[in-house]
């Protein structure tokens, strides 16, 4: 099993900054594809930013500029800074994976999900 811990969220002014982690743990042989979705109230969950193994990241339209996707292989951890935060990126994001165990089969992980609420 592979447990995916995400931390980072809170409460932000509009403007503000917050920075998202995702740490993956457990049977683990490689670490593929990770990202980040959100899902606001009432609203459908949507792809926000994902990065390759490589390091190569992809962006939803309505974050580009403003947020930055990363990774650190080593420590299984990928993150997410998003500047100038709007109210509208207020939801709850939640991190995955693409992950290879050691011992059984390829498949995706999700986070538990963390509360971004931006409001003055």
């Amino acid at each position: 099993q592979v447990q995916l811990v995400e931390s980072g969220g809170g409460l932000v002014q509009p403007g503000g900054s917050l920075r998202l982690s995702c740490a993956a743990s457990g049977d683990i042989f490689s670490m593929n594809a990770m990202g980040w979705y959100r899902q606001a109230p009432g609203k459908e969950r949507e792809l926000v930013a994902a990065i390759t193994s490589g390091g190569i990241p992809n962006y939803a339209d309505s974050v580009k500029g403003r947020f930055t996707i990363s990774r650190d292989n080593a420590k299984n951890t990928v993150y997410l800074q998003m500047n100038s935060l709007k109210p509208e990126d207020t939801a709850v994001y939640y991190c995955y994976s693409d992950v290879t165990p050691n011992w059984g089969v390829r498949r995706y992980y999700w986070g538990q999900g963390t509360q971004v609420t931006v409001s003055s």
